[in-house]
């Protein structure tokens, strides 16, 4: 049998002994979510259907294709544990389920978790060991009325506009592995380039005293160092890892180089309880004036807007290639980097993206907290928000592909007399992303409502389809008066203070021949259903030729912006109706990527400026 997905879904955190649990699942649809007072959860009832994991019941990967709303879903599996991890306790991972799971093994909780976006994992300590046969069983409620994080998913019946189809339940790996009872929990590893180190902080699991934590590290030569420290003075052990003059070499777009570290437990006997490798790579981000430094050098950041959607498996990559060529198509088209919009992505990716040199910026999927629902809920927001936010940097925060985080998304709210709960929760998110990481610059909000004054970072979107009224929109930037979303006489944003500036989003033009529908608004009925179909912003350009010029002269509006750090480009592909990609949904070529490339990889502006001081 073929296992979907059979890849080992934690990259930088592998331990070489693990059973991935991806494939047939049983499965139901629980319309009135009465499935636990039915006896759903109770051992050895089966349900009503079976499903391919972990794709969800709305992708067609699953064998289920259902987009109505799912209230609530219900999976179960029963799954044997090698004998060879007899004795050791088993930990059961999700890497991500939307949106609330409850999760039952042998009829017993084991564990709950709210977010559709950030892995959890469930301890099964004494309820089984190896040669056990288990039985698993989890419900996930995704009540699509309710305020929440969901990104891009649409909360109509039908996509529309640049909203898409929804998931539902287990969409990333399920897996298992074997732990003694003290175990290493996933590391913390910050790069530090001027004193060439890596700074790893290692939590345990069962600390006691008498244990050891040791970490080697290694290039392609083979060992450069290895430190050891012992766990009983500090809860969570600071190992620096230096690396010498002769073996230093950065992380770059040019040369992603990447130094192995192998961590181990081990007891005052000196044996190994516990071992898991990882890896990072040695780069640092500055901020200077208006430029992002990265390394020391200006590097002008090309970045597209990618939605990370599939059309067979939705928000799930059919395979673990395709995350690849996400990537590879990305660069081949002339764009060092991404935002990961509205979407936690796969580790993978960020894996992938590590090893390719592709600069990401980190998001949430948080697009429910916009003019909609400011007024609803809202302290709920923030809270959850913010509870969900600090698990996704936490997973991501040691991959060197990450160069900046975004928590909020267009919170279209103009500023009140007040202080309203949308001034709260950015101010969380902001202060939870600082606490977490002081390694990266952190942008309160792309586009819209910028709240925290002390943003490190500060944008707007702009979809100005000509490319002289987009000169003109960006021209104030030199006099400390940029382009800024919202309405002069109701603003959304405190004021800018001379931060680093970029156009997160721009572009999205409208390429789709034979669409009736030219512009990103509807008017009437008809319009509104031929939107369904088509949709892009701006009048769709007539020719190619047109469409070339169009996208060429607005990438070289940014470019030639002696104080613009960056640029975003909207998008990477089209996603279902919104045909305003470089490339179509299934990824085949629309455009001339020669073409493409050479409009936005000549020197920018502000490179130029920075070289010369």
């Amino acid at each position: 049998m073929n296992v979907p997905r059979p890849e080992y879904p934690r990259p930088q955190f592998v331990r070489e002994q693990w059973l991935g649990l991806n494939g047939p699942w049983q499965f139901e649809i629980d319309r009135s979510d009465s499935g636990k007072e039915r006896g759903l959860a109770g051992v050895g009832h089966d349900l009503a259907a079976q499903i391919t994991v972990p794709f969800c019941p709305e992708s067609e990967l699953s064998g289920i294709g259902n987009t109505d709303f799912l209230l609530a879903v219900w999976y179960k599996k029963r799954v044997q544990i090698p004998e060879a991890w007899k004795g050791q306790k088993i930990l059961l991972h999700f890497g991500a389920v939307d949106y609330d799971s409850t999760v039952w093994v042998n009829g017993i909780e084991v564990a709950r978790h709210r977010g559709g976006f950030t892995p959890f994992t469930c301890p099964l300590y004494e309820l089984a060991t190896g040669g056990d046969e288990i039985e698993i069983c989890l419900r996930a409620r995704d009540d699509n009325t309710s305020p929440k994080p969901r990104g891009k998913q649409s909360q109509l019946y039908h996509n529309y506009g640049c909203f898409y189809t929804r998931t539902t339940g287990i969409w990333q790996t399920v897996w298992i592995e074997p732990v003694g009872e003290s175990y290493l929990l996933r590391p913390r590893i910050t790069p530090e380039v001027e004193p060439g180190q890596f700074r790893l902080e290692q939590r345990i699991e069962g600390g006691r005293p008498g244990l050891v934590v040791r970490a080697t590290l290694r290039d392609e030569n083979g060992e450069i160092t290895q430190v050891t420290r012992a766990t009983g003075y500090d809860l969570t052990p600071h190992l620096l890892l230096d690396v010498p003059r002769n073996r230093r070499r950065l992380w770059s777009i040019s040369d992603p180089f990447l130094y192995d570290i192998d961590i181990e437990l081990l007891d005052e006997e000196g044996t190994v309880l516990d071992r898991a490798s990882s890896y990072a790579g040695l780069r640092g981000i500055a901020i200077d004036g208006k430029a992002v430094r990265l390394n020391g050098e200006v590097v002008f950041q090309r970045l597209v807007l990618d939605q990370g959607y599939y059309p067979d498996g939705l928000m799930t990559a059919p395979t673990d290639q395709a995350l690849v060529d996400d990537i590879e198509l990305s660069m081949k088209a002339g764009f060092n980097g991404a935002r990961l919009h509205q979407k936690v992505f796969e580790e993978r990716f960020l894996y992938h993206a590590d090893r390719l040199g592709y600069l990401c910026w980190g998001e949430f999927g948080d697009w429910g907290c916009r003019y909609t629902e400011v007024d609803r809920h809202q302290q709920y927001h923030g809270i959850t928000f913010a509870a969900q936010w600090a698990e996704a940097i936490e997973r991501d925060y040691s991959h060197p592909c990450i160069v900046g985080w975004c928590p909020l998304n267009e919170t279209y709210q103009e500023l009140r007399d007040e202080i309203t709960e949308l001034d709260d929760a950015a101010r969380a998110m902001y202060l939870t992303t600082k606490l977490l990481d002081t390694s990266r610059p952190v942008l309160d909000a792309s586009g819209y409502s910028h709240r925290v004054p002390e943003t490190d970072i500060y944008d707007s979107h702009d979809y100005a389809q000509d490319p002289n009224l987009f000169r003109e929109n960006q021209s104030g930037l030199a006099k400390g008066q940029p382009y800024i979303n919202g309405d002069k006489d109701k603003p959304y944003s405190i004021a800018y203070r001379s931060q680093p500036y970029f156009v997160s989003e721009f572009g999205g033009i409208h390429w789709d021949v034979g669409a009736k529908v030219l512009k990103n608004v509807w008017e009437n009925d008809e319009d509104k259903e031929a939107v369904k179909v088509s949709w892009g912003y701006g009048a769709t350009p007539t020719t190619l030729d047109e469409f070339y010029a169009r996208f060429e002269a607005l990438c070289g509006v940014l470019l030639d912006n002696p104080d613009m750090f960056g640029y975003c480009y909207t998008q990477l592909t089209d996603v279902f109706q919104e045909k305003n990609g470089i490339y179509n949904f299934d990824r085949s070529l629309k455009f001339d990527l020669e073409r493409i490339a050479r409009a936005q990889t000549r020197r920018a502006a502000i490179e130029v400026k920075y070289e010369s001081k």
